[in-house]
């Protein structure tokens, strides 16, 4: 046991020790240590997570008194409730695509689909910063991987010429906005060069996007006009959507297959139904939420103004989200600065390796769309006289 003491010893000592927080929450607000702390590391992009409006109106209807709190079952089982397929419905007409499927959460989703797509004749090809998660799913897989360089399109090129003739199937992997650097891919450039060859399918987490980019909502693959391009689309309801779990979009022949070979979906006791009905509830709002995706966009602009003063930007060309970091560069900086922005009254962490590259330790500022512009000014003010 000496080692796992030794173990969490060296990680204290490098700045990286992990806790887990005991956080009380009033809306965009947070409680630690006693001080009431405005949020700015929320995944509630468009502030629906406290919405007493659409949580009243939920609970009035028919769904959270008649739908069990579990569902006791994975779906292949006796866990298949019609509200599934209702949502899958429903996510499959609004991304204009032939199914959907549903998963427990965004790491079920990456760790499961790969690993079921992919055999010892595929090679997939992910960007450098795509999230743990998909990263674990490549390794789960039996498939040769090379990462390439983050957003550079000439070496995945370059790698595709060079390799497509090898294997029966390529698929290349990326997030549509990344989670630790705020930037964005380049989608219609991946569906271009995918669509040179015949066994190269595009594979996008749009986990960060959905809700909060696209004319309804639906990510940046709608912003970017390639939604049916895509092979397959994924995306969670744990963040802008306020809810718990993921999706895939696909055709039809690649949601049997993921059925019948995809363990984490297999193996898993599905959501329980309550929750469901909530996502399908939440879903069908977020085309008419363009006002809050406004109000997120605008309030992003600013403050990355007034974080570019202070901090480079990772990727100047394309930072240009709601996820705006502070790169600082070692472990002490980042936990430091992140522990001066919460005695000023934000709540602000650090991220460290292996979440990012060694070297790039960063607070990342994280927005919602119900911050107030007082509220943002007051941050605004103290970036400008505490930023390292």
């Amino acid at each position: 046991m000496q080692h796992f003491k030794h173990a969490l010893d060296k990680l204290k000592a490098q700045d990286r020790l992990r806790r887990l927080p005991d956080l009380p929450q009033e809306g965009r607000y947070i409680v630690s240590d006693g001080l009431k702390l405005l949020n700015l590391s929320s995944n509630d992009y468009l502030g629906l997570a406290h919405d007493e409006v659409l949580r009243h109106e939920f609970l009035a209807g028919d769904a959270c008194r008649e739908l069990p709190w579990s569902s006791s079952s994975s779906r292949l089982l006796t866990g298949g409730f019609p509200i599934y397929q209702e949502l899958e419905t429903l996510l499959a007409a609004r991304y204009q695509r032939e199914a959907a499927l549903l998963f427990n959460s965004g790491y079920h989703a990456n760790i499961g689909i790969l690993p079921a797509l992919a055999d010892k004749e595929t090679l997939i090809l992910a960007d450098k910063l795509v999230h743990a998660s998909l990263i674990d799913g490549i390794r789960l897989s039996d498939a040769d991987y090379l990462r390439y360089r983050h957003n550079d399109y000439a070496q995945l090129e370059r790698l595709l010429e060079q390799r497509a003739a090898n294997y029966r199937c390529i698929i290349i992997v990326t997030e549509s906005l990344f989670s630790m650097d705020g930037d964005t891919a380049d989608l219609p450039y991946l569906v271009r060069l995918k669509k040179r060859y015949g066994h190269v399918l595009l594979y996008v987490d749009e986990a960060h996007a959905v809700g909060a980019y696209g004319e309804t909502g639906l990510g940046l693959a709608e912003m970017q006009g390639c939604m049916a391009d895509i092979d397959i689309l994924t995306g969670t309801f744990g963040k802008a959507l306020a809810s718990v779990g993921a999706f895939a979009v696909c055709s039809a022949l690649m949601k049997d297959y993921l059925t019948n070979h995809m363990r984490t979906l297999i193996f898993s006791t599905a959501l329980p139904p309550v929750n469901v009905a909530w996502t399908h509830f939440i879903f069908q709002q977020i085309p008419k939420m363009k006002a809050r995706r406004n109000r997120l966009a605008a309030l992003s602009r600013r403050l990355r103004e007034a974080v570019a003063a202070h901090y480079p930007s990772p990727m100047p060309a394309a930072a240009n989200s709601h996820i705006i970091p502070c790169i600082l560069g070692s472990n002490e900086a980042a936990a430091k600065q992140a522990q001066v922005w919460q005695q000023q009254g934000y709540y602000c962490l650090p991220i460290r390796p292996p979440t990012v590259p060694k070297g790039s330790a960063r607070v990342r500022l994280s927005l919602t769309a119900d911050i107030s512009d007082d509220e943002l000014d007051g941050f605004i003010h103290t970036l400008n006289k505490t930023a390292a």
